[in-house]
């Protein structure tokens, strides 16, 4: 949705690279890191889902320019 890299996911979670890594590869990772990344989601109005499987859902427009 964002085309983010690992490297880009973990510059905007303030996290290191090898951690998102090990998150990916094995699913595990502390519940501090976790909500950094969904904050970094956030941020973005991207949701992380998981009804039934995980997922990620648009949640609102981005802000629009005012027109003159």
């Amino acid at each position: 949705m964002l085309k983010w890299s690992l490297r880009d996911l973990a510059e905007k979670a303030g996290i290191a690279f090898t951690t998102v890594h090990r998150f990916e590869t094995t699913g595990v990772a502390t519940n501090t890191t976790k909500a950094k990344i969904v904050s970094a989601y956030a941020a973005e109005r991207v949701s992380i889902i998981d009804d039934g499987g995980t997922g990620a859902m648009l949640t609102g427009q981005t802000p629009q320019e005012p027109t003159a």
